[in-house]
């Protein structure tokens, strides 16, 4: 199989970022939909600034290639904790689909 390289770029405001600390998840059988948003504090509405649609397999890969980044984190900086008010409310996480 012959590797190509890819040559990736990212424009300027890209490179800057969005913070997200809110992701809806849905999916059905030919794709994969997170959609991002941030929640403050004080304030009842949270607009989605970004929606990412994706293949199940891509959504398969991209789950994977983030599995690998936590653990790499965690071996170097300990385990990253989850308060409590979270791990009750899953905001923005759908764990049955």
């Amino acid at each position: 199989m012959n590797e190509k390289n890819i040559n990736v770029k990212i424009d300027k405001e890209v490179a800057e970022g969005e913070y997200a600390n809110l992701v809806l998840t849905v999916h059905s059988s030919s794709e994969f939909i997170f959609d991002f948003a941030k929640l403050l504090p004080g304030i009842t509405d949270a607009n989605i600034h970004t929606r990412i649609i994706m293949t199940p397999a891509h959504a398969k890969m991209f789950y994977k290639s983030l599995k690998e980044s936590i653990e790499k984190y965690e071996q170097n900086f300990g385990e990253i904790k989850i308060g409590e008010d979270l791990k009750q409310k899953n905001i923005g996480f759908n764990k049955n689909g």
